[in-house]
């Protein structure tokens, strides 16, 4: 393939095509694991990023805040009322 480029500018193709080959290699619930490990690490960080940031939030305000995060303020405001250009990111 003329021309290719990896993924990211500090992999070599080498390294790329064994990973893609691993990625061939699984079952699909493999696949989907993997994805929700990562899905579970991204909350996780981003919990730790709103507790930095407001060290005295309740539960509830995380949750808040996450959903903001997550799925926008337009969306945060009309399903849960709460206004993160308000209350904080």
């Amino acid at each position: 393939m003329s021309g290719y480029r990896t993924q990211s500018p500090d992999t070599s193709r080498e390294a790329e095509e064994f990973q893609f080959e691993g990625y061939r290699k699984m079952e699909s619930w493999q696949k989907l694991a993997i994805i929700d490990d990562l899905n579970k690490m991204v909350e996780g960080l981003a919990r730790v990023g709103i507790r930095e940031r407001h060290p005295d939030a309740t539960e509830e305000e995380v949750r808040l805040r996450l959903a903001a995060l997550r799925y926008g303020r337009e969306f945060t405001i009309e399903w849960f009322g709460w206004d993160p250009d308000v209350e904080g990111w």
